[in-house]
C-alpha cells in the first residue's frame, strides 16, 4: 500500500510504475447495498502522477470481483498470444466493471500498458495513464484480490 492510503481502506486493485499509479481502494468492506445475494460496493478510481492527480466514484458488485480475475487471466493469455505471434494485432483491452453504469478501467495491453480510467457515466472524462509495470503485476494483482476477498468475507475465487 502506498502512504497515501487511508488507514483501514482496501486497496482492490495498484497497477503502478515508479513514477504514476492507478488504483481503486474500496470506500468500507461494508457492502453499500445488498439485494438478492449481490452485494454493492462504493470505491473509487485514484490516478496519481507528475501530470494529473485525481479520484473517481467507482461502484462494483460482489461479481465483479470475479470478472476481476478473469480480465487478468484473459491479459495473461494475450500476452502469452502476443508473445506467439510475428505480427501483433490490435492490443488486447478490457474494461473493469464492464456493466457501465459506473466509471471503469480499461486495461489496454501494449509495452508500456496503458490503464485509462473511463468516467462516461458522470462527467465524460478519460485518463490515459501509460505504466511500465513489469512481469510480476498480475501475481501481484492476483494476491491483492485475494486479500480484498477475504476482507470482503468472499473467499470463493470464481
Amino acid at each position: 500500500m502506498d502512504t497515501n492510503t487511508r488507514p483501514g481502506t482496501i486497496e482492490l486493485i495498484r497497477l503502478a510504475d515508479p513514477g504514476q499509479s492507478v488504483s481503486v481502494r474500496l470506500r468500507s468492506a461494508e457492502p453499500a447495498l445488498e439485494s438478492l445475494g449481490v452485494r454493492y460496493y462504493d470505491a473509487e478510481a485514484v490516478v496519481t502522477s507528475d501530470f494529473v492527480n485525481g479520484t473517481v466514484h467507482l461502484g462494483f458488485d460482489s461479481e465483479d470481483l470475479s470478472d476481476w480475475g478473469q480480465l487478468l487471466d484473459a491479459v495473461e493469455e494475450a500476452e502469452q498470444d502476443a508473445e506467439r505471434a510475428a505480427d501483433p494485432e490490435e492490443p488486447f483491452a478490457a474494461d473493469w466493471p464492464r456493466s457501465g453504469r459506473t466509471a471503469c478501467l480499461r486495461v489496454i495491453c501494449g509495452d508500456p500498458y496503458v490503464v485509462e480510467v473511463r468516467d462516461g457515466a458522470g462527467t465524460g472524462v478519460v485518463v490515459a495513464v501509460p505504466l511500465d509495470m513489469g512481469e510480476e503485476w498480475t501475481a501481484e494483482s492476483r494476491e491483492r484480490l485475494a486479500a480484498a476477498r477475504a476482507a470482503l468475507g468472499r473467499t470463493r475465487a470464481g
